[in-house]
């Protein structure tokens, strides 16, 4: 009863250690995934800065001179819509630590990325309400600490156009539910009913939930003029936020593996108890079951 009694507990102990392991993963270990995704995402975006300048040298009556791209420059020649999964440009909000690399689409391997652009809605510095995405708690938490702001606090967003700056406007952060797609729409100015240019950035809300969804709005400074936008599509306001939908056979093999790989350790250390034993046999099982653990996580619901 005894020998029954403690093999019960051992795996009690072992199921617990791993579920405190995947919340560990969570937290901090798709952090690991998100800052090598950003920094292609930089690299990426540095070379199209480069690419835009060279393109912007013109050659006047055998003379050449280079212009840096302005928020008066022509769009369609430096602002083409980006393809999904490319830079849009980086989002930095100083009061709360952001300096992050937008990505184009708010798909779930998007928000993987970094904060997601709405496809559909207008880039940073057009006409219309530019709207952003990203997660609270996983995935670097882009998105954090966005209870955090209030009216007036700034927001910036480099782009191929130049750097837009944002205020956030009054009565926000807000919390709406994932269906309440208005906080999209376009804002228009109470005085003239003409839409402006604002930037919309949603998460999920409370933390570690998504039940709900946290929206801060800002308007572009009145010191900058917005560039023409697209035509308004509708938007969905849940897009990547809530996870899950991808195929669960690579967790079970990855599953299958992870255990094969437990019981060997597991097996060699109690014929063999040593220390040397001990490690030879979690690192292994440490990098399989963080493979795992990787697979896991964008099966569940939530990706918060």
């Amino acid at each position: 009863m005894r020998t029954v009694i403690g093999a019960v507990g051992r795996v009690l102990v072992t199921v617990g250690l791993l579920i405190l392991l995947f919340v560990a993963y969570q937290l901090w270990g798709t952090g690991i995934y998100e800052a090598r995704a950003q920094s292609d995402l930089e690299s990426q975006f540095n070379r199209d800065l480069a690419r835009q300048g060279s393109q912007s040298t013109t050659t006047t009556s055998g003379a050449t001179s280079t212009t840096a791209p302005t928020a008066t420059t022509t769009p369609a020649a430096l602002s083409p819509a980006p393809a999904d999964g490319d830079p849009v440009g980086v989002i930095k909000i100083d009061k709360i630590g952001v300096d992050k690399v937008v990505v184009e689409g708010t798909s779930v391997p998007d928000l993987r990325k970094g904060p997601g652009h709405y496809t559909g809605s207008p880039l940073p510095g057009q006409l219309g309400n530019a709207a952003i995405a990203g997660h609270r708690t996983t995935y670097g938490a882009p998105f954090g600490d966005l209870d955090q702001l209030a009216p007036n606090d700034k927001i910036s967003v480099r782009t191929l156009t130049g750097t837009w700056d944002y205020k956030v406007l009054n009565d926000y952060p807000i919390a709406v539910k994932p269906n309440q797609t208005e906080v999209l729409d376009p804002t228009t100015d109470p005085a003239t009913g003409q839409p402006v240019a604002t930037l919309t950035l949603t998460t999920c809300e409370p933390k570690y939930q998504a039940t709900e969804r946290l929206v801060v709005k800002a308007q572009l400074t009145s010191s900058q003029t917005p560039l023409p936008g697209p035509a308004r599509r509708k938007l969905v306001l849940d897009a990547g936020l809530s996870g899950g939908g991808e195929s669960r056979a690579p967790v079970l093999i990855a599953g299958l593996i992870a255990a094969a790989v437990g019981a060997l350790w597991w097996l060699l250390f109690h014929r063999y108890p040593l220390w040397t034993t001990w490690f030879a046999g979690v690192i292994p099982f440490l990098v399989v079951l963080f493979v795992f653990y990787t697979y896991l996580e964008r099966v569940l619901p939530n990706n918060y």
